[in-house]
Parts: C-alpha cells; structure tokens; sequence
C-alpha cells in the first residue's frame, strides 16, 4: 500500500528527557493519533544547530500511525514538543504481520 490514507507510518522523534517523552506518548495515544508509541532508551545525539556542533543526550521515540491520522499526530507533536525545530520523519512501512497493521489501522480510525 503507497499513499494510502490506510497506509501504516513509523514516525520517529526525540525528546530531551523520559517525563517529556512519556507525556508526549501518553498524548498522541489519548488522541488516538498513534496506535503505539515505543519510548527507547536515551541516546547520544550529534547534531549542528545555527552554526554550532552540539552533542546531547535525548529520548527517541518510534510512533505508529496511518497517513491519516499523520497529519492530526505531526500537529500534535509540535504543540507538545519543547524543541523549536522538532524532528518529526515518517517512514512508509512497507511490509508487517497483517495482523498488526490492521491494529495500527483500527486503532487510530477515530482521528480520521
């Protein structure tokens, strides 16, 4: 399935610390724009912002959705997100258990 509004997404994003992540997960599954969020563990991010290397410590986060709800989910991620420029990247998911994809699909229906 391409392009699809039932097409399943994995967004990725990352918070700065595990309370910001968890309030930001428990959001996105209260509205029901994402099925599941996965919080892993931190990591070491190196990155340049406005012309200077940086190197910090943040909560990535792994969301599952639908091209759908993605628009109403990347809208709520900026609003709960404390970074000015939040990295919000969706991948297509191109195969999964069929199974799971129509959960994903199922769960987040009611956004649409």
């Amino acid at each position: 399935m391409t392009d699809t509004p039932d097409e399943v997404l994995l967004v990725l994003t990352n918070l700065p610390d595990a309370d910001t992540a968890q309030a930001l997960a428990n959001a996105l599954i209260e509205a029901r724009v994402a099925a599941c969020v996965n919080i892993l563990a931190p990591a070491t991010s190196v990155y340049r912002w406005q012309g200077k290397v940086s190197t910090d410590t943040e909560v990535p986060l792994l969301i599952k959705t639908t091209r759908a709800a993605y628009p109403m989910l990347a809208s709520a991620i900026r609003a709960g997100h404390p970074y000015e420029l939040p990295e919000i990247i969706a991948v297509p998911v191109t195969g999964g258990l069929p199974d799971y994809l129509d959960w994903v699909r199922d769960e987040t229906r009611a956004a649409r």
